[in-house]
């Protein structure tokens, strides 16, 4: 109704400015029968109302369509009244609705385009990798060390790439099975072996409950680990040479907890950590922080099901907690 008064309001005021013209105009000429006059002003008045009155009814839903928003593309197909403007509206939303589904289209084409590159970039990329690393082991020390730590580094930066590219389609690329926790983190302390020790920060892993198996994603699970040791070791070199990785169970959930001794977390950063490209104060000391691995493990936690939690103290250290909702913690079932 207020839109339709919206729309009509010009008329009622050109209506009223009209019969008061025309009042004006006999009563100049001498005409000073009021009565008359009033009966004239109630015609013409019953009659514009009544052609509001059709006006509306037979188009309130046409207007009552126009004040309130779409829950879903396809409402925009619904039937309107067989009126010229009805109709020329539909069309426009048909025409638009075309237009919108080829833009997504091609911006879908575009996306897996675009992953397929950076997937097949990384991988072209990590064999170049692995021939500098075997050079580099018949070369003397310290630069047989000097190249490894750097080629590192830059398999770090390339598996960043590449799951953030993933994460644009990360629905597809899930593949939920159970997963023995114990199982992931000897594989990424495996992994991460030459990283520890260079560092002169070795992991120990508290298993207070063996055998502990989650339904979860084994490739991104591994990478959110990844990433929690790899910040973890980062800010605890020099300052501790302890990091501790408990796998346990709370309330019916499992728990995955990575916990070293190092820097510690500003409060200030605390609520922004996991924001894309943040790196915060300790950002700014280590020049590797990206902002990035963090974000990913948000993202990728989130997708999954999981829960990330933080505590942390300045110079005391920091713990992050991977947590399993007790559906997903198969070991409770």
């Amino acid at each position: 109704m207020k839109l339709f008064l919206k729309e009509h309001s010009l008329l009622l005021l050109l209506q009223i400015i009209q019969f008061i013209t025309i009042l004006g105009v006999y009563w100049l000429d001498g005409y000073r029968h009021i009565s008359p006059a009033l009966y004239a002003i109630f015609l013409g008045f019953f009659l514009l109302g009544c052609y509001l009155f059709y006006q509306y009814y037979s188009r309130r839903s046409f207007y009552q369509r126009l004040s309130k928003p779409l829950e879903s593309l396809d409402d925009s197909f619904q039937k309107p009244e067989q009126t010229p403007v009805s109709e020329a509206f539909n069309k426009l939303l048909r025409s638009q609705y075309k237009y919108y589904q080829q833009q997504i289209k091609t911006a879908e084409h575009r996306q897996e385009e675009h992953l397929k590159f950076m997937d097949q970039w990384v991988h072209q990329m990590k064999t170049p990798l692995s021939v500098i690393e075997l050079t580099a082991e018949n070369l003397d020390e310290p630069d047989s060390s000097y190249i490894r730590e750097e080629t590192e580094r830059m398999k770090t930066g390339l598996n960043t790439i590449l799951y953030m590219a993933r994460l644009r389609t990360i629905e597809q690329d899930f593949h939920v099975k159970p997963v023995v926790l114990s199982k992931i983190v000897n594989e990424v302390n495996q992994e991460n072996k030459r990283y520890y020790i260079r560092n002169q920060v070795y992991p120990q892993l508290q298993e207070r409950k063996e055998g502990i198996i989650v339904g979860t994603d084994e490739k991104w699970l591994f990478f959110m680990l990844s990433q929690l040791i790899n910040n973890a070791v980062k800010y605890s070199a020099g300052k501790s040479k302890k990091l501790i990785i408990s796998l346990y169970e709370k309330d019916k959930e499992a728990v995955l907890e990575v916990t070293d001794f190092g820097v510690g977390i500003p409060d200030t950063d605390k609520t922004r950590i996991f924001n894309p490209f943040y790196t915060g104060e300790n950002g700014r000391k280590f020049r590797e922080s990206t902002g990035m691995g963090l974000y990913l493990t948000k993202e990728a936690a989130d997708h999954l099901g999981h829960r990330i939690e933080l505590d942390s103290e300045v110079h005391e250290g920091t713990t992050f907690r991977i947590i399993f909702a007790a559906s997903q913690n198969l070991t409770s079932v």
